[in-house]
């Protein structure tokens, strides 16, 4: 009866054209305990054109070294440390997806723990990759993409295109170990949205009980909805399709105004407004020029030559611009009134400021 129920909605759901700004469950919110895990590990690459440490600034390249040796049975005498240009240290870092399986492959990244000035050309030897509980979850080993580049002179001239000391490897690490996830316990999934938002929590769970059957799905919060769903694995994995597939149309952001002071970049929300004000934007230009004089003495006077200051000051006051915001103004009157002005951007992060100090501009100011 359950498979039947979830295929007649699977129909009903192709079916269905989406609103025009309805977005799809799965691409607002994701499941609570499927997600990606991060694996870490270290490793030699082999293999570099002399690139590689300057193993008498990184001893623990010739231990790591040393140590691989010893595991093939080569024992290097006690007192010797192999100089090495072909050798770099190397941190390896990937994302295990949810209910990878063993003898799956995923991508790594590989980055230089020394001195290495590049490592172009070079092989990742077998390196272990560990979880946050330290056991080994994937086995990475392969020959390096990079996509930069660093050449030096004898003369110590060098040129660098972008990062020539990381690269990645494509399916370079072997999955050994399945992650365990809670999806298939107990008797319910629990959706969690990406940005928490009250509005669209109470719409997904209204379109969730709309499209299954009331009492289907609960609002935990903010950010969770409980959706009940079939003990059965199988039925499981075809009633969540159903669910994350169902659009609805999610809640409007808050009004907000996010202002880059480094580039000057300003981006206004959709529900920015502000309160009657009045804004006044001009500038004082003040400039203070040295015209040193050099004054000399009159003949037979017994002088000598002196140099006397001479400044030149000038004061340039620019047109004063005023402009009056009306109650409730929305984002494209407040653009089209600067435009007026001619405000450059820095003046209009200036305008923010002074609109949110006053108490007229209705909406969060962010600076980053």
């Amino acid at each position: 009866m359950m498979k039947r129920l979830i295929k007649t909605f699977l129909v009903i759901l192709m079916l269905t054209v989406p609103s025009l700004h309805a977005e799809r469950i799965k691409d607002i919110a994701n499941i609570a305990g499927v997600r990606d895990n991060q694996l870490i590990g270290y490793g030699l690459v082999v293999g570099l054109d002399g690139t590689g440490d300057q193993t008498t600034q990184t001893p623990f390249t010739i231990q790591s070294l040393k140590s691989m040796m010893a595991q093939f049975g080569i024992t290097l005498p006690a007192n010797t440390n192999p100089q090495l240009k072909n050798v770099a240290a190397v941190v390896i870092h990937a994302n295990l997806p949810a209910f990878a399986k063993p003898g799956q492959s995923i991508d790594i990244t590989v980055s230089s723990l020394g001195n290495a000035k590049s490592l172009r050309g070079g092989s990742l030897l077998m390196a272990p990759l560990k979880g946050a509980d330290g056991n080994v979850y994937a086995m990475a080993q392969g020959n390096l993409v990079i996509g930069g580049f660093g050449i030096e002179s004898t003369d110590g001239s060098s040129i660098s295109v972008n990062v020539p000391s990381s690269g990645r490897i494509p399916n370079g690490a072997m999955v050994e170990r399945i992650v365990p996830t809670s999806f298939a316990l107990g008797d319910s999934i629990v959706l969690n949205l990406h940005k928490p938002d009250f509005t669209t929590a109470k719409r997904v769970t209204d379109a969730i009980n709309e499209w299954v059957g009331l009492g289907t799905a609960a609002t935990l919060d903010g950010s969770s909805i409980k959706v009940t769903a079939p003990q059965d694995v199988s039925q499981r994995v075809a009633f969540t399709s159903l669910v994350e597939n169902i659009t609805l149309e999610p809640g409007d952001a808050p009004a907000r105004v996010i202002v880059n002071s480094r580039t000057g970049t300003v981006v206004i929300g959709k529900h920015v407004k502000v309160t009657e004000a009045a804004v006044s934007h001009g500038s004082l230009v003040v400039t203070i020029t040295q015209n040193p004089i050099v004054s000399q003495p009159g003949p037979f006077s017994q002088g000598e030559t002196a140099v006397v200051a001479n400044s030149d000051i000038e004061v340039q006051q620019e047109n004063s611009r005023m402009f009056l915001f009306n109650p409730g103004v929305s984002l494209d009157d407040i653009v089209r009134a600067v435009n007026q002005v001619g405000a450059a951007p820095g003046d209009l992060v200036a305008i923010l400021e002074a609109l949110q100090q006053a108490g007229a501009l209705r909406a969060q100011l962010i600076i980053i």
